[in-house]
């Protein structure tokens, strides 16, 4: 589904540079669901964001689908990201004026969508999730636990191929977090890749592979 080959990310600020990524070969292959652990700053948020194609890498090449992607525009990211792409972030990033269903709705919304059809299908997805009761109400009404849920079924809205969760339990208590992971869990055992970055071991056993990353670098990688 994707590798990188020689990736590197460096960051330019004023006459200091930071090598957030060196030279990083790793693939993923469709249907795995994949760990990545290391400490604060190792680079595990930056090769997340380059996989996401929310970020370029400043050397090497990344292949998403097939696709040597890593010199194209923003523009041209963006409309592969919306259609491939869902994202589960630690802090929900859930749009405070916007209601649950709009929250979940808007992914939809970017991609085209006619209103009929996305009423159905979020209104599906709700249900499916648990959250239809919860339709109307805004993000500062619900629970941790509950924003995060509205993050995955937003995540999800779209089907697409590869869910990419950065630290997903890290704000939630460890029986909310269970419950996030055991539906992480089920979208894998159903087809979707998933990557995530986390600091939990609990969370990262769940996974088929986890890869450490160690001052920009894979380190090790156990299956």
């Amino acid at each position: 589904m994707l590798r990188t080959e020689s990736l590197a990310r460096v960051f330019q600020a004023d006459e200091v540079e930071t090598r957030a990524l060196n030279n990083i070969d790793f693939r993923v292959k469709p249907g795995e669901f994949i760990a990545i652990m290391g400490p604060s700053g190792c680079g595990k948020s930056t090769l997340l964001n380059i996989m996401g194609l929310l970020d370029s890498p400043t050397s090497g090449n990344y292949y998403f689908m097939d696709e040597n992607v890593a010199r194209y525009s923003e523009k041209r990211r963006a409309q592969i990201r919306k259609s491939n792409i869902g994202f589960i972030f630690q802090n929900f990033n859930l749009i405070d004026e916007l209601s649950v269903f709009e929250n979940v709705e808007l992914p939809l919304y970017y991609l085209g969508i006619g209103s009929s059809i996305r009423r159905t299908r979020v209104e599906e997805m709700l249900e499916k999730m648990g959250l239809a009761y919860r339709r109307n109400h805004f993000p500062v009404q619900l629970s941790g636990g509950q924003q995060q849920q509205v993050a995955v079924a937003r995540a999800l809205i779209t089907n697409p191929a590869l869910i990419l969760a950065d630290e997903p339990t890290g704000n939630l208590d460890s029986a909310r977090g269970e419950e996030i992971m055991d539906a992480l869990t089920l979208l894998n055992e159903g087809g979707t890749t998933i990557v995530m970055v986390t600091h939990s071991q609990r969370d990262a056993e769940y996974s088929s592979r986890i890869v450490h990353l160690f001052d920009g670098r894979v380190v090790n990688e156990r299956f």
